[in-house]
């Protein structure tokens, strides 16, 4: 969800109108807010392609203030993934309990649940108690059964960003970076792994540490951030987060993935020993999905 910056901004002018009204009516219908209006604004840091923030009201003596997240969606990221299907991901996970409950939406944004838990580092991934949790928390973030046809789009998404990047690339980078050999890999990956030895569910395709929040005091993990999310083979997700161990955003260098890091094959092995062994898990590979 990311980390608040430094101080507090109170005010609420950078806010759309439309969220301020929704953030009002929110506050209004608690009993415990003292002033509906005294809403502190405080930027979080570590978003990606959002602007995100956490709004908090006084409340009466002795009880926890009210905190909410307003997410302001990010301009030009429609390139990577469709903004509809986000919101329906959003809204249909949100009702079945495995993430933040939507609060509110407006045109270019939403209100979300302020989820009281700690953001991972790229260390905590390396963790192998927070390991356990991540493996148990993805099983049952693949069964969900999201409306919709479960088609794979990981072929059709690499081909759409490929190109994406091609037609924003001058000839001399294209060149420096491969992009031909690109398309030649993806169509090569795309034969040698056909889909019906792979079991289709719901991925969320983008687990690297930022999207993944622990309550230290419960143990609970809570996958949040689901822009890429998607119908995918299953062992794509997971190898997907095996790489993301690897990455560290945080340095001068976000780009380049250290692959010193990367699991070990006893990690990756108890890593699909927690998975598998989690209630209700079928097996990988079966014929129909």
């Amino acid at each position: 969800m990311g980390a608040v910056e430094d101080g507090v901004n109170n005010k609420a002018g950078r806010l759309p109108g439309e969220a301020r009204r929704i953030l009002l009516s929110l506050a209004s219908s608690w009993d415990n807010v003292t002033d509906s209006n005294a809403l502190q604004v405080i930027p979080l840091k570590g978003a990606m392609t959002n602007e995100v923030y956490q709004i908090k009201w006084p409340t009466s003596a002795g009880e926890t203030s009210r905190k909410v997240l307003v997410r302001i969606y990010g301009e030009g990221v429609e390139v990577f993934f469709d903004r509809a299907s986000e919101i329906q991901t959003f809204e249909f996970i949100s009702k079945h309990g495995q993430g933040p409950r939507l609060l509110g939406r407006f045109p270019n944004g939403r209100i979300e649940e302020f989820i009281h838990a700690r953001t991972l580092s790229a260390a905590d991934l390396h963790d192998p108690d927070i390991s356990d949790l991540i493996a148990i928390k993805m099983k049952e973030f693949h069964d969900l059964d999201m409306p919709g046809p479960r088609h794979v789009v990981l072929w059709d998404r690499m081909r759409d960003w490929l190109s994406a990047a091609k037609n924003l690339s001058p000839p001399e980078e294209a060149n420096a970076f491969q992009l031909d050999a690109i398309e030649e890999e993806i169509s090569l990956l795309e034969k040698k792994l056909p889909g019906n030895h792979l079991r289709i569910g719901f991925c969320h395709n983008d687990l690297q540490y930022g999207n993944i929040m622990i309550d230290e005091e419960t143990s609970l993990i809570t996958i949040i951030d689901y822009e890429y999310a998607s119908y995918n083979p299953v062992t794509y997700d997971i190898a997907n987060h095996f790489c993301e161990m690897a990455a560290d955003y945080h340095t001068e260098t976000p780009h380049i993935l250290d692959y010193s890091k990367y699991p070990s094959l006893e990690k990756r092995k108890r890593f699909l020993r927690i998975y598998l062994g989690h209630a209700g898990c079928i097996c990988f590979s079966y014929g129909t999905n």
